[in-house]
């Protein structure tokens, strides 16, 4: 679907009181290579989550590194883990060393997560998230893990008084953008 198209459906739910306050916006630079692109929204003329294409594996490299030299997170290995990377280095690594790579990989890989989690999206993701926010039940968008789901379920017009102040406990649990975001429809009830 055309950008275009697709930011036309996306506004076309968006609960009354929002509209002209919440715009979906999206820049392409067709003939730079180095220019991917980005999609925000804009929230009052203000960019409040922005996803570019061209950030994505420096973001994750600096949360890989931040998990690593936070003394706070504990992040445990078990045997399993251990013997997987004794498998994959032919059993011929160090104990103690073992244990220290089993611990980098689930930190890499908890990074990744992490990032998913975080509100630093791609166009292409911001894309097909809103796709499948398009063609989903309101219900699914509310209750999923994606960020962006959530957002777009919040602005949403199909999204009641009732059940907007219902969700107050859920979106202690949510990303700070998320909540963000609901603090806002709160703000229009």
């Amino acid at each position: 679907m055309a950008w275009s198209k697709l930011k036309q459906n996306l506004e076309s739910f968006l609960c009354p009181a929002l509209h002209g306050r919440v715009e979906y916006s999206s820049t392409s630079y067709r003939y730079l290579s180095d220019k991917a692109g980005l999609c925000y929204i804009t929230v009052d003329k203000k960019n409040i989550l922005n996803m570019s294409d061209t950030s994505n594996l420096i973001r994750w490299y600096q949360t890989e590194q931040e998990i690593k030299n936070d003394s706070n997170i504990q992040i445990p290995i078990n045997h399993e883990e251990i013997e997987a990377v004794r498998k994959d280095t032919k059993g011929i690594v160090p104990e103690d060393r073992l244990q220290v790579m089993a611990r980098s990989r689930k930190i890499s890989e908890y990074a990744k997560v992490l990032l998913s989690a975080q509100s630093s999206l791609s166009k292409s993701n911001f894309i097909d998230v809103a796709n499948k926010f398009l063609s989903t039940s309101i219900e699914e968008s509310i209750e999923s893990h994606d960020i962006l789901l959530n957002i777009l379920a919040l602005v949403d017009r199909r999204v009641g008084k009732k059940r907007i102040l219902n969700m107050a406990e859920k979106m202690k649990l949510k990303h700070p953008i998320v909540q963000y975001f609901y603090e806002l429809r709160l703000s229009t009830l």
